[in-house]
């Protein structure tokens, strides 16, 4: 992803470092599951953030070196937000006659808490809508790297741009829509809602995306398979048959491998809000 004279977001919240403590998240395979499920679309925080059975205080507060690498994480993803910032405020006016509000992006280490209650790293990155923030600790990024064999600085900027497609959705209604929705449905039921609202997230990364190229040619080589890539590695299916060996399409969250690249590329080719409904869309046809 080209970043050259590229302006940094003023949005950006760095906690680092801050964390008074953290919590110790119980084992057994069952929270290994959840925690890979969550790992990196944050669906519905405020079901997930509390959900910590075992947990204990933790100790010291991290320690955040101030080496090359640290810095340039957080300009990276300062870049990126911006980049969706300038995207958002052209494109949300014009094709959903919604001014655009920018988000602020919070970076922590270890710990955090937000307007929908505690989160360790382990969460992953996730919206809140409570407080219109993105929370992020960049040791994912390593995770992505490592554990899920999705490397690459434009996979990076996909999860940002996941994030902020869920702010997307608070600013147009879809979340507060699904969320009222909890306490009429059975869970299979509001999982498939969960799993619309998750993959028109990844449809609004790629529209993101398309016009990113469009206004800055930002792509190079390559980019787009780091973003599918990434997309691939965190399907339901994927993560549960790697987790626990089987998989459970009722208890999916967040779609698909499939699913999550077609709606992700789906927005990068047309660049239209307009085709990423997908609460219209028949769920055995998402």
């Amino acid at each position: 992803m080209r970043t050259d004279n590229q302006r940094e977001s003023s949005n950006v919240e760095d906690r680092r470092g801050k964390s008074k403590g953290g919590m110790i998240a119980g084992g057994g395979i069952g929270a290994i599951v959840i925690a890979l499920v969550v790992m990196l679309m944050g669906g519905d925080p405020t079901q997930l953030l509390n959900s910590n059975p075992g947990a204990a205080a933790g100790g010291a507060e991290p320690q955040i070196p101030d080496t090359p690498e640290a810095r340039e994480g957080k300009r990276f993803v300062s870049i990126v937000l911006a980049d969706t910032e300038d995207v958002w405020r052209k494109i949300l006016p014009q094709q959903a006659g919604r001014k655009y509000e920018d988000p602020v992006l919070v970076l922590f280490s270890g710990m955090v808490e937000s307007a929908c209650g505690s989160a360790t790293a382990a969460t992953g990155p996730f919206y809140c809508p409570g407080d219109h923030k993105l929370y992020i600790d960049l040791s994912f990024f390593d995770e992505l790297r490592a554990k899920f064999k999705a490397p690459g600085d434009f996979a990076q900027a996909y999860v940002v741009a996941h994030e902020v497609g869920h702010h997307i959705q608070k600013l147009l209604g879809a979340s507060d829509m699904v969320h009222q929705q909890r306490a009429r449905l059975n869970e299979r039921d509001y999982n498939r809602l969960s799993v619309c609202l998750e993959l028109q997230a990844d449809f609004y990364a790629g529209v993101w995306a398309h016009h990113a190229q469009q206004m800055r040619n930002i792509l190079e080589a390559g980019d787009i398979e780091e973003a599918l890539r990434a997309a691939n590695a965190i399907g339901d299916d994927r993560l549960q048959k790697q987790g626990q060996g089987h998989v459970v399409p009722d208890s999916f969250t967040h779609g698909t491998s499939e699913q999550r690249i077609r709606w992700f590329t789906k927005g990068f080719k047309s660049g239209d809000l307009r085709q990423g409904d997908t609460f219209a869309v028949p769920y055995e046809s998402l």
